[in-house]
């Protein structure tokens, strides 16, 4: 890892010859008739798989297809219920992620394994299997955190960092590790486009020098962009494998969903009143980290999605937290809702004015994993007839859920399943279907798609799409430029806590927000460009 080099940016046809040669060689890792069994589903069926030296091979699929438990299985942190792995053509019994990452496995899980209450060095510390010394520690993980575009403070304790922040602690915590063998589960769903670019060359220079990489990504452009080879699965069964390079997006999508996607529809409406008013709103972070918001006013009329982009650790959690009345505030005509100064009221008194809200965070805030989702319904939607002088209707309750599931396919064990136990997607669907049954007047969305695959990314934003045709205001805080693009009517950028101005979509391009998220804007319509960076660029 202390090679320089980058690669060339498109991987290359000298790196698919000297992985082609390599192939003759004996595989890093082949997994042969792996299968594992859950109450309510066959995650993995006769799965076989060949990892050859220095490839970067990717495993596609929908959520719920079985790719994460088969990495886990070859991380050690799920035993499979048969099958066999061998390592280096030995067969091997990964008993323990300690196990895996003695033989050189490691791995970035797409659920964060990081203590809360810990510092960033001190979680990293606690995955190295060797001595250290924290200041020493410290230095190594600032050294390579800079080197690969990651940046993170050793010192910082994890509970004040954004989900694009905890990413790169995990990545980090890996690269440290010296992998020959380095699975990443959706590792770029929540980094810049900048430092996609550079973990790219990071991972294209571990390979040119031996290091096979395992690849789970819904990104179907980095798919084919970086890797060499694709495995698909579906249904917890390999189906098929094929050179990405020499297939389209939408026959990589097909291969994954089993059927083509269909385009989005937009239904002709014309945007209405103001539902959601955000006037000069200025608020300290509470976190010494953290951003504070610096004079930010936006409108969201009814019929309309209004998107914000930006770097994550800009002060998205802050106007979230302003928004959802996580925070309140010092003045009510701050935020107003609904024609209602809403600005000091809790959330609880935001949601009886029509207000719903889905955290970027979807396990610990968005759901609680050790609940079953009819519980994880009522946390939200009790007004919808579950809660009667003071007892809670269960019927209620598990009828609510099951609608739930019903209505925006989520693929689970029933309304009876815990929310942990359900693939990314799937517990995404749930919850922005939670919010959507309750019929709100403004809907504030944050990263609704992330980690999401094809056809679960397509229905939810179609879900956004009919809403806002229904009259519903609704704002998106995402960093998917193509997602925003995609659905909003316009958009704006949060860097450094401060607000761009708007734009209509069909007014603005990739390459303006682009700039915008450097903090490359004026403080009003027109105005010459500021030269602030934001904090994370």
């Amino acid at each position: 890892m202390s090679d320089t080099s980058t690669g060339s940016p498109t991987g290359g046809s000298a790196h698919a010859n000297s992985v082609n040669r390599r192939n003759g060689a004996t595989a890093r890792l082949a997994l042969t008739g792996i299968s594992k069994q859950y109450p309510a589903v066959r995650a993995n069926d006769d799965v076989t798989l060949i990892v050859a030296p220095g490839e970067i091979h990717a495993v596609l699929g929908e959520n719920g297809a079985g790719k994460s438990t088969l990495m886990k299985i070859i991380y050690g942190a799920v035993r499979p219920d048969a099958g066999e792995i061998r390592w280096e053509g030995q067969s091997v019994d990964i008993a323990s992620p300690a196990a895996a990452r003695k033989l050189g496995i490691g791995m970035v899980f797409q659920h964060f394994s990081l203590f809360e209450t810990l510092t960033v060095g001190e979680n990293i510390a606690l995955a190295l299997d060797e001595p250290f010394d924290l200041k020493a520690l410290a230095k190594r993980i600032r050294d390579v955190s800079a080197e690969y575009g990651l940046d993170i403070d050793p010192q910082r304790h994890v509970h004040s960092l954004t989900v694009g922040e905890r990413q790169r602690v995990e990545i980090v915590r890996c690269l440290l590790q010296n992998p020959r063998l380095l699975i990443m589960d959706e590792p770029t769903s929540v980094l810049t486009p900048q430092a996609v670019r550079k973990l790219f060359a990071t991972l294209r220079r571990l390979a040119s020098e031996g290091c096979s990489i395992l690849y789970i990504s819904h990104k179907l452009d980095e798919i084919q962009e970086l890797c060499d080879t694709a495995t698909v699965m579906r249904g917890g069964k390999v189906t098929g494998s094929v050179k990405p390079r020499e297939e389209t997006h939408a026959s990589l999508a097909q291969l994954m969903v089993g059927h083509s996607l269909p385009d989005y529809e937009r239904r002709m409406h014309s945007p209405g009143d103001v539902l959601l008013d955000v006037k000069n709103l200025s608020s300290a972070s509470d976190d010494p980290f953290g951003t504070s918001l610096d004079d930010v006013s936006f409108s969201v009329h009814s019929g309309e999605i209004f998107g914000i982009a930006g770097v994550s650790g800009n002060g998205q959690a802050e106007l979230l937290a302003a928004l959802s009345g996580e925070h309140k505030g010092s003045r009510a005509d701050a935020v107003t809702i609904c024609g209602k100064p809403a600005g000091k009221l809790g959330a609880a008194a935001r949601r009886k004015l029509g207000f719903a809200f889905v955290p970027e965070e979807r396990l610990g805030r968005g759901a609680v994993p050790a609940m079953s989702l009819a519980e994880n319904a009522l946390l939200t939607a009790h007004r919808q007839q579950m809660v009667r002088s003071g007892w809670i209707n269960a019927g209620a309750m598990r009828a609510f859920a099951k609608r739930c599931i019903e209505a925006f396919d989520v693929r689970c064990g029933g309304e009876g399943a815990l929310a942990q136990s359900l693939s990314g997607g799937n517990l995404q669907k749930f919850i922005v279907g939670r919010e959507i049954l309750q019929a709100p007047k403004v809907l504030v969305v944050a990263q609704p798609t992330w980690g999401v695959d094809v056809g679960a990314a397509a229905f939810i934003r179609q879900q956004l799409l009919d809403l806002s045709a229904r009259g519903v205001a609704i704002l998106v805080i995402s960093e998917e430029l193509e997602e925003l693009f995609d659905i909003c009517d316009r958009l704006a950028v949060l860097a450094r806590g401060r607000l761009s101005p708007s734009r209509k979509t069909g007014d603005t391009n990739p390459e303006e927000i682009g700039r915008w998220m450097a903090g490359l804007f004026g403080d009003r319509e027109g105005a010459p460009p500021s030269a602030e960076l934001p904090a994370h660029a």
